[in-house]
């Protein structure tokens, strides 16, 4: 299933910055272990903005909720997610 999923990013000020460069480390290595893994097709920055719209190839809802709220990040993300389905005037 295709998840079209926005992500904007608050991380509070008061977070050491230490530790916050520790979370975006690590949240870089989780993400790019699963596109390479083939669960995160694609990911945009928004311009001007500390937020990403990504697409997600997962088997269901379930799995989708356990990558996302995985992410290191998760605890300062808004997230939107919105299932995506083939349109019938696509050529590929």
């Amino acid at each position: 299933m295709l998840f079209k999923v926005e992500m904007t990013v608050n991380i509070p000020s008061s977070l050491p910055k230490a530790e916050a460069d520790e979370i975006k480390a690590k949240e870089k290595a989780y993400s790019q272990q699963l596109q390479r893994e083939g669960k995160w097709l694609h990911i945009w920055r928004v311009a001007g903005l500390y937020a990403n719209v990504s697409i997600f190839d997962v088997a269901d809802n379930q799995e989708l909720h356990d990558l996302l709220t995985a992410l290191p990040l998760y605890p300062y993300m808004a997230i939107s997610v919105q299932p995506l389905c083939r349109h019938p005037s696509a050529i590929d």
